[in-house]
């Protein structure tokens, strides 16, 4: 492609609004452009990049048996009412009514529509299993749109849905696809984790998430080093400590604490460590009942975690914590109260701690469970977030953390949209059967987004060539000035372009730094200088995007030479 027949739009700086890498970078290059509020136009360049990573995704999705559809994007409310998810769901869905006033959504996902098409074309279990998957877009009403196409309104999406006569076929068709989606991030030059993740909304038994590590990514995932574990740290087990909660050695004291209400400060009064100060967490659940959740003062509260042991819940207004504890926040604790005591694992095992007295002003410390506080290890739960150096669940070491994007998922859903849209089949017996449903899903535009954040320098993009928007550069200096330069351009590109490969031709009459600079920014991979002083001696100059220096190539060897790179 020659630069002239083509649209490149490059920025010197970005808008001020973008705020990761990959959101700069993908503006000033010229792979997106924005229309509104987490809404994107993937101009020609970009589109090349996530054309390439939709033939990824769509050549392993057929390798592993995947059957390409296309389900229309908005979707009859009526679907939606039968799973119960038109009022749950939440603001995310982008709700919308024809001329008719029947009402209808943008689809944010399409569970409903692929249960349907199941429901009305399977009808034996010979025709069983089936994976359907389509490459689409999608909406979710974003309440922050941010980052670019990592979290936009509009994005595309490979989603795939499994349905099958067995749990043990979804156990089957599940790792094919886990091993599917490894193939397809290690095909795209990327590194990943699939990590163990918590269900959410769409629900179901088993979940993985993989993520594209680095530094900007959204979740905090927790891995072993010394073995394959990987979690989604709202996911990760903290184990219960290994030595048994020390002999208590102090009596509990009233201490005045005026002014002394974060854990920070109790800790600095006491010249002592978090680790020594109990925190105490005021929710109300759904049943709006009161309850004290206690961690340790370093500690975090996990909210998925604590969400499986009391349902959903709230933390509670100051007004809620004075009308159960007749104290302000900050001076809440487990002595001498009747609330409802859920304790952390960790918290479990303190011992000579310090705790909110329940009175303004004032903390106790000496405390220990069993003596001060009643402790029933049916109240003993797992509240918190894991943090580097706890025990892997596994036994074989111990966790770090980092972080990652998340660019797939997959679920098993088992039987959850199946029987409510009454998706059965007949069984060898001709019994009706609820077919048993898995679902996977890649965010497609996200990938290139997440790709830019683990591969820029200084100079802009550098990502994985596979996904480069073209394979070789061609900067002729002086093309238009030159017959000689011009020549030998045009005689490479048309042997490059024969040999398959897809070259971009710069022919503008540009200075050299203007050239390099661009086709540094857009993050082509290979680039083939040719000059009149280098010509001279039948040489031109040849640079990979991560090179530090250029090296020079006889031109008649350049073409091989540059093969033997891609």
């Amino acid at each position: 492609m020659r630069i002239s027949q083509f649209f490149i739009s490059t920025l010197k700086e970005a808008p001020s609004e973008a705020e990761l890498p990959s959101h700069r970078l993908m503006l000033r290059a010229g792979y997106i452009r924005k229309l509104s509020s987490g809404l994107y136009t993937w101009m020609p360049l970009g589109l090349r990049v996530l054309r390439k990573v939709e033939a990824v995704v769509r050549e392993e999705m057929n390798k592993s048996g995947g059957i390409e559809l296309l389900m229309p994007a908005v979707q009859p409310a009526e679907l939606w009412q039968e799973t119960g998810r038109w009022e749950v769901f939440g603001p995310q869905m982008l709700k919308i009514k024809d001329r008719h006033d029947n009402q209808f959504c943008f689809g944010p996902t399409h569970e409903e529509v692929i249960t349907d098409i199941a429901r009305r074309e399977v009808k034996s279990y010979r025709q069983l299993p089936l994976n359907f998957y389509q490459i689409q877009t999608k909406f979710r009403d974003e309440v922050r749109p941010r980052f670019g196409v990592m979290r936009a309104r509009e994005f595309i999406m490979k989603d795939a849905y499994s349905f099958h006569s067995s749990f043990e076929s979804l156990e089957q068709t599940y790792q094919v696809m886990y091993e599917t989606y490894s193939r397809i991030f290690t095909r795209l030059g990327l590194q990943f984790r699939a990590v163990a993740a918590d269900t959410g909304a769409i629900g179901g038994s088993g979940s993985h998430e993989f993520h594209v590590l680095a530094d900007s990514g959204e979740d905090a995932l927790a891995f072993c080093p010394d073995s394959d574990y990987a979690a989604n740290v709202e996911l990760a087990e903290a184990v219960a400590p290994a030595t048994p909660r020390a002999v208590a050695t102090q009596e509990m004291q009233k201490v005045i604490t005026p002014g002394q209400k974060t854990i920070e400060e109790v800790a600095a009064f006491f010249d002592t460590s978090a680790k020594n100060v109990l925190k105490a967490i005021a929710v109300m659940t759904h049943e709006n009942e009161f309850a004290l959740l206690l961690l340790r003062g370093d500690h975090h509260l996990n909210e998925i975690k604590a969400s499986k042991v009391i349902g959903e819940f709230r933390f509670a207004s100051e007004d809620d914590v004075h009308r159960n504890m007749f104290c302000r926040t900050g001076y809440i604790g487990p002595v001498n109260t009747q609330v409802r005591v859920l304790i952390d694992r960790a918290a479990a095992a303190m011992s000579d701690f310090i705790c909110g007295a329940n009175e303004d002003g004032f903390h106790y410390s000496g405390v220990n469970f069993g003596r001060d506080v009643s402790l029933d290890e049916a109240n003993v739960h797992d509240l918190r977030n894991v943090v580097t150096g706890d025990p892997s669940p596994d036994g074989k070491g111990t966790l770090e953390l980092c972080r990652g994007i998340e660019v797939g998922h997959i679920f098993q859903l088992r039987t959850k949209y199946s029987e409510s849209l009454q998706a059965t089949y007949l069984d060898e017996h001709g019994k009706a059967q609820v077919m048993e449903m898995g679902c996977y899903g890649i965010g497609v535009s996200r990938i290139v987004a997440a790709a830019i954040e683990q591969n820029f320098d200084e100079r802009g993009i550098s990502i994985p060539a596979g996904m480069a928007p073209f394979q070789v550069a061609i900067a002729p200096i002086g093309l238009k000035k030159s017959e000689a330069v011009r020549n030998a351009a045009e005689q490479l590109y048309a042997e490059l372009t024969a040999a398959g490969i897809e070259v971009l031709l710069d022919d503008r009459d540009e200075r050299p730094g203007v050239m390099f600079a661009d086709l540094e920014l857009i993050g082509m991979p290979h680039r083939i200088v040719i000059g009149d002083r280098g010509l001279k001696e039948g040489n031109v100059e040849y640079q990979g995007r991560r090179d530090t220096a250029a090296q020079v190539v006889p031109l008649p060897e350049i073409a091989k030479f540059v093969q033997s790179k891609l």
